[in-house]
């Protein structure tokens, strides 16, 4: 386990295969992680990227930030497409009709692409077991449409369509835990990230792409659009989310839990919302429910990876 106390970066990658010139709102954590994740995956790659915010803010026609062989996919089928790619690419090898080497094929998709909308085609995809990485870029809603919930967002967010009021608390379900939902899958490689920790978000990527078969990784990335705080907060509230349990940093591998940024005391989770105007109607009862909730978890995720050790 890492602790985040003294955890020492290293230099990270020059290469680019994300460029600047793109059209992200000003502190967008997704566009960060995006970068910071292709710096471990390199040139040798094909991107299947769905509809949302990373496809909008990069590949505006006759303009385009990427460096890579790149396709836009729906909504629902980014999975169903990097399986076709990673088929295709086997099997024009096999028959001799492209040299054999190690290209990446790489799906890219926010939460409501992957939690929601494509969630079939992607589990669909790990089961089969095709040779490819799917990251979803976690912002905890349907930001690029303007804002409404999705089932990453967490219990108590207010959002255009899970708003706060008087007989509603706003998002009133628990976040779906996608990260789980892959490891039940059997897959090689699943784990969590944010780019509050890009030494190991990078290390993670680098190892999801050397992964024989199926990886997915879950990175947690900040909207100060969405979430309504200062656009300069992206990173410490990041950091926050981890420090205070309601985004842990852990990996499978092969079914072998490790939580990778262990705090040594959990922050309250109210200096995590406090700049989050999404979460300003709550109550302290609710906050405390809320925080309940995400420390009985976090113990349950300790356990997971005490027990394996």
């Amino acid at each position: 386990m890492i602790n985040s106390s003294v955890y020492v970066p290293r230099i990270l990658p020059e290469l680019e295969s994300f460029t600047p010139g793109h059209r992200a709102c000003v502190g967008c954590g997704e566009v960060l992680a995006l970068r910071l994740a292709f710096k471990a995956i390199g040139r040798d790659a094909i991107v299947a990227n769905a509809t949302g915010c990373m496809e909008i803010i990069a590949s505006q026609l006759p303009y385009t930030n990427w460096k890579v062989p790149w396709i836009h996919t729906l909504f629902e089928n980014t999975a169903a497409v990097a399986s076709g790619i990673e088929a295709g690419l086997k099997a024009k090898m096999r028959k001799g009709h492209l040299p054999r080497r190690d290209t990446r094929v790489v799906a890219i998709a926010g939460d409501g692409g992957t939690a929601d909308i494509g969630f079939q085609a992607l589990s669909g995809a790990l089961e089969r077991g095709h040779n490819f990485l799917y990251i979803c870029f976690d912002n905890e809603g349907y930001m690029n449409t303007g804002i409404q919930r999705s089932s990453a967002t967490p219990y108590g967010a207010t959002t255009t369509t899970s708003p706060a009021g008087k007989q509603s608390i706003g998002q009133f379900t628990w976040k779906k835990d996608m990260p789980g939902i892959a490891v039940a899958h059997n897959i090689p490689y699943v784990a969590t990230a944010c780019p509050s920790y890009p030494v190991d978000l990078i290390d993670k990527v680098k190892k999801g792409v050397e992964t024989k078969g199926p990886a997915y990784i879950h990175i947690f990335s900040g909207c100060p659009t969405g979430w309504g705080c200062a656009s300069d907060l992206t990173i410490k509230l990041g950091r926050l989310a981890v420090e205070t349990g309601a985004f842990p940093i852990y990996e499978v591998e092969n079914g072998r839990y490790t939580v990778n940024i262990t705090p040594e005391k959990l922050k309250p989770v109210k200096d995590y919302m406090k700049p989050q105007r999404r979460f300003r109607h709550l109550t302290e009862d609710a906050v405390k429910e809320i925080e309940k909730r995400l420390r009985e978890e976090y113990h349950k995720l300790l356990e997971k990876a005490e027990c394996q050790s």
